[in-house]
């Protein structure tokens, strides 16, 4: 794996929306490089065989039985709503009339 650049990590920094001096940046090129000096190491590694997980070691997880109740009365279900109109929720428009993300 090539070292990180200055440049990539300021790219890295724009497409997370970090700002970060110029001492910053440099502390983050040196830990990302080792970052993925370790993924190169783990890229390695013969998984031949073994099967996916989704946790480190065996979890039952405990489910409750899916049974059908009654809803809440939507003045409780409203109750801590910022805005309210015609028994909804109401909330900032994210498309605009146009179609494309509003800002």
């Amino acid at each position: 794996m090539d070292a990180l650049s200055r440049e990539d990590v300021e790219q890295i920094a724009l497409l997370a929306r970090l700002a970060l001096d110029d001492d910053e940046v440099e502390r983050m090129r040196v830990d990302l490089a080792a970052v993925l000096v370790h993924m190169d190491a783990l890229a390695e590694v013969d998984t031949t065989g073994v099967e996916p997980m989704t946790h480190a070691v065996p979890m039952d997880l405990r489910l409750r039985d899916d049974v059908a109740a009654p809803s809440l009365p939507v003045e409780v279900a409203l109750r801590g709503a910022p805005e309210v109109v015609d028994d909804c929720f109401s909330v900032p428009h994210i498309i605009d009339k146009s179609g494309t993300a509003a800002s």
